[in-house]
C-alpha cells in the first residue's frame, strides 16, 4: 500500500487572494503548498487593465513569504469597456495568462461583469487571434432560470454560442459542477479546459442544507446533486487532461460568512493537497493526482510544470486549524467532514 507520494509542485489554476490585510494573512496558506497560481481579479474596485494588474502583482509579491518561490499569474476582469489594445498589450508582456469574464451579478464582487456579449466581441475576437484564454464563470443570472440550473443554461445559451461566434478562442470552464460541464468539457475539444474545485468533489447539496444551513458550505457555483459532484470526482480522477485543479480558494471573515445574507466561498488552500489525495486514494486513483494538481493546467496553459516537488505521506490523522486570524477577524478553514490521512511535509 502507498504510503508515500512525491509529485510535481503543483498550482492552482483559480485563486481568490483579496488584498490588503487579508492577502497577507491568506497568502502563506497557498505558498505552502503551489508553485503558481491564476489570481483572480475581482477586487474592489476590479482588476481591469494591465497597469492595475501589475500593481497587484507587486502587493501579491511583496506580500509573499520566500519570494521567488511563488508566481502569481496575472488576470484582467472583462468588462464591456475593455479595451482590446490593452488586453493584448498586457497578454505580449508576460503580465497576464488570462482574462476573467464574470456575468454581470453571478457572484462576489461581479457587478461590474458582462451583461451585453456583443459589447465584448472585439476583446474575445482579440484573444483568439493571440492565443490568450478567457476564464470563465459559466451560470446565467436570469431569474426565470433555477440557481441550480444555472450552469447547465449557461452552457447552451451562452457559452456555446459565444464559442461558434468567436473560432479559435481558448476557453477555460471555471470550477464545472454538474455532469453537463463535465460532459461539454470532454466533448469540446482542446480549446476548452475545465476546473474543478476542492469542495465540489467532497460535498453535494445536502452538505449545505441538511440539518440547518452550513454557511461555510456556501460557495457560487452551488454545490449540486450527489450524481454531479460523482461526476465531478469521475472527471478529476480520470487522468484526462481536459481537467485540472482550479480551487476557488475564497476568503471571507467568518462575520460575513455568518450573517444574514452570507458571502459565497470556501477556503480550501489550508489543507486542499491533503483532501485531493484523500479524495484520490478514495478514487483509486493516486496515480492520477499529479495530473491533475501540476500538469494538465500546465499544458493548457502552454507552461511548462514546476521544476520543484512536494512530499506527501499517510500516517495518523492530520491536524489543520480550524481558523486563519486576520486583523479583521477569523475566517474557516474548509471542513471535508473527514479525517485526513496525507500530510504535506515540510
Amino acid at each position: 500500500m502507498t504510503d508515500t507520494l512525491t509529485i510535481c509542485r503543483p498550482d492552482d489554476w483559480h485563486l481568490h487572494l483579496r488584498d490588503g490585510a487579508m492577502l497577507k494573512a491568506v497568502l502563506p496558506e497557498t505558498v505552502r503548498h503551489f508553485g503558481r497560481a491564476i489570481i483572480m481579479p475581482n477586487l474592489v474596485p476590479p482588476v481591469v487593465t494591465g497597469a492595475q494588474a501589475l500593481a497587484y502583482r507587486e502587493r501579491i509579491l511583496a506580500a509573499a513569504p520566500g519570494v521567488g518561490l511563488f508566481e502569481p499569474l496575472m488576470t484582467l476582469y472583462l468588462t464591456e469597456d475593455t479595451d482590446p489594445a490593452d488586453v493584448a498589450e498586457a497578454h505580449a508582456s508576460g503580465l497576464i495568462k488570462a482574462v476573467k469574464l464574470y456575468p454581470a451579478g453571478a457572484t462576489t464582487n461581479s457587478a461590474s461583469g458582462v451583461n451585453d456579449f456583443d459589447k465584448v466581441r472585439p476583446v474575445l475576437e482579440k484573444m483568439a487571434q493571440i492565443g490568450l484564454p478567457l476564464c470563465v464563470h459559466g451560470e446565467v443570472v436570469r431569474d426565470d432560470v433555477d440557481i441550480f440550473d444555472r450552469e447547465a443554461v449557461f452552457i447552451d445559451t451562452v457559452l456555446d454560442p459565444l464559442r461558434r461566434a468567436t473560432p479559435g478562442l481558448r476557453v477555460v470552464m471555471e470550477h464545472i459542477t454538474t455532469k453537463d460541464g463535465v460532459d461539454y468539457a470532454r466533448d469540446a475539444g482542446p480549446s476548452v479546459g475545465a476546473t474543478i474545485t476542492t469542495h465540489h468533489l467532497v460535498i453535494n447539496r445536502n452538505h449545505l442544507l441538511v440539518g440547518g444551513i452550513k454557511p461555510h458550505y456556501y460557495c457560487l457555483p452551488l454545490a449540486k446533486r450527489e450524481t454531479h459532484r460523482l461526476a465531478l470526482r469521475a472527471a478529476a480522477t480520470s487522468g484526462d487532461p481536459t481537467f485540472f485543479l482550479g480551487t476557488d480558494s475564497a476568503p471571507h471573515l467568518d462575520k460575513d460568512k455568518e450573517s444574514a445574507c452570507g458571502c459565497a466561498g470556501c477556503f480550501t488552500a489550508t489543507n486542499t493537497m491533503s483532501i485531493l489525495a484523500e479524495v484520490f486514494e478514495q478514487e483509486g486513483a493516486l496515480d492520477k493526482l499529479e495530473g491533475f494538481t501540476a500538469h494538465h493546467g500546465p499544458a493548457f496553459y502552454g507552461l511548462p510544470v514546476n521544476e520543484t516537488t512536494i512530499t506527501l505521506t499517510k500516517g495518523s490523522p492530520v491536524p489543520y486549524p480550524a481558523k486563519i486570524d486576520t486583523p479583521e477577524g477569523p475566517l474557516t478553514v474548509f471542513d471535508p467532514g473527514f479525517a485526513l490521512h496525507w500530510r504535506v511535509e515540510a
